[in-house]
C-alpha cells in the first residue's frame, strides 16, 4: 500500500535536479561576475569571462563532433585551459581525462587507446611526445595546442591552437547537463604502482558532493575571498575537486606551472594566497628555501597535505612560516579526499610532539563522505578502536567511483561486500581517528609477527641525516621476511654510516622491527610521488644476491 507521504506527490524538474558541479558555474558568473576568477602571470579573467570561456570550449567541442561520453584528454600544466576543461568538457557531454604530464610516451599512448580519446589538448612544450603517443595509439585523435607564443607555433595539418579553437565556437549550440547524476564526468588513471594504470570513472554526484565537502574542510567559506595557489597538479584527481569547490565560493585561482619555492613565496605575497595543497615534498621544499626576509602572514595560510605524513621537523618549520597544515587522505577511486584530520581545541594543551603526532593521522570521514570503518580484511568485522589492531580502511557512501573502465573484475573486487576496499592498513583510535600503518600488500611478516613498513620508515626519519626512506620486505631463511631500508641521506650528512642508523632504530623500535639491511641510494618515486615498492623489493633482492 502506498504511503500517505507518497500519494499524490510530485517529482519532476521543479523539485529534483541531478547533482552536478556544472550547476555551480552560472551562479558564480552571476554572483561574482566582475571578481577575479583566474590569475595566470599577467593575464586575468573575471568570473564572467571565465564562465564564457568554459561555455566556448563546450560549444567548440560539440562543433568538433564530441558526443555524449566521448573522452576528451588534456596534457597541460596548471594554466587557464586546464581550469576551463573541468567545466567545458562535461558541458559538451564529454568525459574529461587529465593526463599526468610526467608520463612516458608508451603509457600516454596506452591511456589514449584504452580511453578511446577523441580529442587531446596539449601544451606546446609537450607536442612531440603527444604526436608520438597518438601515433602509437593507432587512433584518429584531433590535436589542439595550448600555445605560449602564437608567433612560434608549430602547427601541423589538422592541428589547431586552443584560443582559435574556442573562439570559433558557434554561439547557438546548446550545452549539455547530465540527465542522471551518476553519469560519468571524468576519467582519471591511477599511477600504476602494480601494473598498467586503471581508468577510474568519476560521476557528477560524487564530484558535486566532494566539491561542497572541500569547501567545508578547507574553510574556503571562512575567508572573505579565498585565493588558491595551484601547487597541486590539476591533473591529479581533477585537482582534488578544488576547481569545482572554488567555483562554489567565487574564489580566485592562481596558476603555477611548476613547483619552485621562490615562485610560490612570490605569488603568496603578491596575491594574498589563503590556501594551497600538496605532498609533504612541497612543504619540505618551502621549509628548506624560506626567503631571508619572509614574515608570517597576518592570517594563517591553510595547507592541505596528502600522502605520507611529513616529518615532525618539516611540520615545525612549516608552522613557523605561518602555514596551518591540514592532513587529508583519499584516493583516485574516492573522488580524491575522503578523510580529514580535524584539529581539536584540546590538542593545544598537549606537548608539541604529541600535538604533531595527532595532526599526522588521517583523521575522520569528511562531511559528505558517508561511512568509514577499519575492518578485518577477510571478515569485514570492524577492529577495536584501541590504536593498536590493524585492519583495512573501507568506505561506503557518496564518493565511491562508478568503477574501473573496461575492468569489471577489478571493479567487483574493489566493491566486495558493498564496501570500497582501499588496500590501506590502519589502526582505529578511541577518538575515532584513523592512522595508516601500511599498504595491505606491503606489510612485512617476520617470524609470524606483522611489521608496518611505515612505522619503520617513520623511526628512521627521526634521524637528522635521513632525507627519504623506503622500507620493504626481503626474504630471510630464519624469519621468512625481514625489513630492508633504502635510505637517501641529506647531502650534509653523507658520512653517516649504516651502524649509526641501526643503533638509532634500535632505540625506537622493537628488535624484530629494526631493519636488518640498509642501502644508501636515492629513493625513486613515480611521477605522482608514489613508491613502487614491488620494484624496490626486487631491486634490493638483486642487491642482496649480488646480481
Amino acid at each position: 500500500m502506498m504511503s500517505k507521504f507518497e500519494q499524490g506527490m510530485y517529482q519532476g524538474a521543479a523539485n529534483y535536479q541531478a547533482l552536478t558541479p556544472l550547476s555551480l558555474l552560472e551562479r558564480a558568473r552571476d554572483v561574482y561576475a566582475d571578481q577575479i576568477a583566474v590569475i595566470d602571470g599577467e593575464r586575468r579573467f573575471t568570473w564572467k569571462q571565465y564562465t564564457e570561456r568554459c561555455f566556448q570550449l563546450a560549444r567548440a567541442l560539440i562543433h568538433a563532433g564530441v558526443k555524449k561520453e566521448d573522452t576528451v584528454s588534456f596534457f597541460v600544466t596548471n594554466r587557464p585551459a586546464m581550469l576551463e576543461a573541468q567545466f567545458g568538457v562535461p558541458l559538451s557531454g564529454g568525459v574529461i581525462n587529465t593526463l599526468n604530464i610526467r608520463l612516458d610516451v608508451n603509457t600516454v599512448a596506452y591511456i589514449l587507446q584504452h580511453s578511446e580519446s577523441k580529442i587531446i589538448v596539449v601544451e606546446d612544450q609537450f607536442i612531440e611526445l603527444i604526436r608520438e603517443a597518438v601515433k602509437l595509439s593507432e587512433r584518429e585523435i584531433q590535436i589542439i595546442q595550448v600555445l605560449d607564443d602564437a608567433a612560434k607555433a608549430d602547427l601541423r595539418a589538422a592541428e589547431i591552437d586552443y584560443e582559435t579553437f574556442i573562439a570559433q565556437a558557434p554561439e547557438l549550440i546548446e550545452v549539455h547537463f547530465p540527465e542522471n547524476e551518476m553519469n560519468a564526468i571524468a576519467l582519471s588513471y591511477t599511477s600504476g604502482t602494480t601494473g598498467k594504470p586503471k581508468g577510474v570513472i568519476y560521476h557528477h554526484r560524487g564530484a558535486y558532493l566532494n566539491a561542497l565537502g572541500t569547501v567545508i574542510y578547507t574553510g574556503f567559506n571562512q575567508v572573505a575571498r579565498p585565493v588558491y595557489l595551484w601547487t597541486l597538479p590539476v591533473f591529479h584527481c581533477n585537482g582534488w575537486c578544488h576547481v569545482w569547490a572554488l567555483t562554489a565560493v567565487g574564489g580566485t585561482h592562481v596558476c603555477l606551472r611548476k613547483v619552485v619555492a621562490e615562485d610560490i613565496y612570490t605569488l603568496i605575497q603578491e596575491h594574498g594566497v589563503t590556501h594551497f595543497s600538496g605532498a609533504p615534498a612541497v612543504l619540505a621544499t618551502l621549509a628548506e628555501n624560506k626567503p631571508e626576509h619572509w614574515q608570517q602572514p597576518d592570517r594563517e595560510i591553510t595547507v592541505c597535505c596528502a600522502g605520507a605524513p611529513p616529518p615532525f621537523s618539516v611540520l615545525k618549520q612549516t608552522e613557523k612560516l605561518g602555514f596551518k597544515v591540514l592532513h587529508v587522505y583519499g584516493m583516485t577511486e574516492q573522488h580524491s579526499v575522503n578523510t580529514v584530520c580535524e584539529h581539536q581545541p584540546d590538542w593545544k594543551t598537549l606537548s608539541e610532539d604529541e600535538r604533531l603526532h595527532k595532526m599526522c593521522r588521517q583523521g575522520v570521514i569528511t562531511t559528505v563522505g558517508g561511512r568509514l570503518k577499519v575492518a578485518d580484511h577477510q571478515t569485514g568485522e570492524p577492529v577495536p578502536k584501541d590504536g593498536m589492531t590493524m585492519g583495512e580502511i573501507m568506505f561506503q557512501g557518496n564518493l565511491g567511483m562508478k568503477g574501473y573502465l573496461k575492468n569489471p573484475e577489478a571493479t567487483t573486487e574493489a566493491f566486495a561486500s558493498d564496501w570500497y576496499h582501499s588496500g590501506d592498513l590502519a589502526v582505529w583510535h578511541a577518538d575515532g581517528y584513523i592512522e595508516i600503518k601500511d599498504r595491505l600488500k606491503d606489510i612485512i611478516i617476520s617470524g609470524g609477527e606483522n611489521i608496518s613498513s611505515i612505522e619503520v620508515e617513520e623511526a628512521l626519519l627521526t634521524h637528522p641525516a635521513v632525507h627519504e626512506v623506503a622500507v620493504v620486505a626481503v626474504p630471510d631463511e630464519k624469519w621468512g621476511e625481514v625489513p630492508c631500508a633504502i635510505v637517501q641521506l641529506h647531502p650534509e650528512y653523507i658520512q653517516t654510516t649504516r651502524e649509526e642508523l641501526f643503533a638509532h632504530s634500535k632505540k625506537i623500535l622493537a628488535g624484530y622491527k629494526t631493519p636488518k639491511h640498509i642501502f644508501f641510494e636515492d629513493v625513486e618515486r613515480t611521477s605522482t610521488g608514489k613508491l613502487q615498492k614491488f620494484k624496490l623489493r626486487q631491486h634490493v633482492i638483486e642487491l642482496l644476491s649480488g646480481n
